[in-house]
Order: structure tokens, then C-alpha cells, then sequence
């Protein structure tokens, strides 16, 4: 059974930083791309980053474009996001999921496997 627990999500102010980590269990993660998304209060859950298998290729939003970094490490079978100068807008919880194959994919209906999400709150 693939388990994604999410970690790194709190309460910041505008400007500052996070780091949100994905733990991966139960398969090899290796090989495998992996992807961030979010979801605000109220609206529908949106592609933030994602990262091919090898870790070549990364995409981001357009709203999180140079703010944030994916990155991932398969000996710890995980993956992480670097936020930084973080906005109100930032503001959801943040979701790792893990698709079935090594391409990087924006879809999220294309990603099998999900973690139950963390908190970020970004005051202004």
C-alpha cells in the first residue's frame, strides 16, 4: 500500500519562507514523477510543481514561478518544496502526489496515489 504523509505546513507571515517535505512508503519511489498541488478554501485543487522521474524536468504555475522549488531525493524516498516570499495567495493545503509512470504531468486525474495534505496559512 503507496502512503504519502505531507510535513512543513504552518501559519507564516508575507515574505517568509517553508519547506514542505513528502515521506513516500510502500513502493519504490525511485523512477516515479511526483507532483505538488493546492487547494484554497472553497476553490478547486490546482497544479503548483511537478518533477519528472529522473528529476531532469521540473514545471511550476505561473503564480509560483521563481518563488518555489520542487526537489526530490529517492534515497529518503522523498520529495520536497522550497517556498519562498510567500503571499496571502500561498495560502491552502498542499497536497504530494505520485503518478504511475516517470513523465512530469501537470494533471492531477493522471496522478494515482495522494497524501491527505498540509496546512500552509500565509498572513498579510
Amino acid at each position: 500500500q503507496v502512503q504519502l504523509v505531507e510535513s512543513g505546513g504552518g501559519l507564516v507571515q508575507a515574505g517568509d519562507s517553508l519547506r514542505l517535505s513528502c515521506a513516500a512508503s510502500g513502493r519504490d519511489f525511485s523512477g516515479y514523477g511526483m507532483g505538488w498541488f493546492r487547494q484554497a478554501s472553497g476553490k478547486e485543487r490546482e497544479f503548483v510543481a511537478g518533477i519528472s522521474g529522473d528529476g531532469r524536468d521540473t514545471k511550476y504555475a505561473d503564480s509560483v514561478k521563481g518563488r518555489f522549488t520542487i526537489s526530490r531525493d529517492d534515497a529518503k524516498n522523498s520529495m520536497y518544496l522550497q517556498m519562498n516570499s510567500l503571499k496571502p495567495d500561498d495560502t491552502g493545503v498542499y497536497f504530494c502526489a505520485i503518478a504511475p509512470h516517470s513523465i512530469l504531468i501537470y494533471i492531477e486525474s493522471l496522478y494515482d496515489f495522494w497524501g491527505q495534505g498540509t496546512q500552509v496559512t500565509v498572513s498579510s
